[in-house]
């Protein structure tokens, strides 16, 4: 599988698991005794999202654009 398509199935994966449904009528787990459980998923899923992110930004980032930047740059 392509690097592109690795992107797109974690992002689809990610999406899925932002329906979080199995939380909604859980109103009595706290994590830390005052952290619903439901805040604490959409914590770790946007700590999550970010590493994603930022790994698509790093590994994924067109290189013909960059060279295109710079090579516009020295010209100006």
């Amino acid at each position: 599988m392509s690097r592109s398509g690795l992107i797109v199935v974690a992002l689809l994966l990610f999406i899925a698991l932002h329906q979080d449904v199995w939380f909604w009528n859980d109103d009595n787990t706290l994590f830390f005794g005052f952290l619903p459980v439901g805040l604490a998923f959409h914590a770790v899923y946007t700590i999550g999202m970010a590493m994603f992110w930022g790994a698509v930004v790093m590994f994924a980032w067109p290189q013909d654009l960059e060279a295109f930047a710079d090579e516009r740059a020295k010209k100006d």
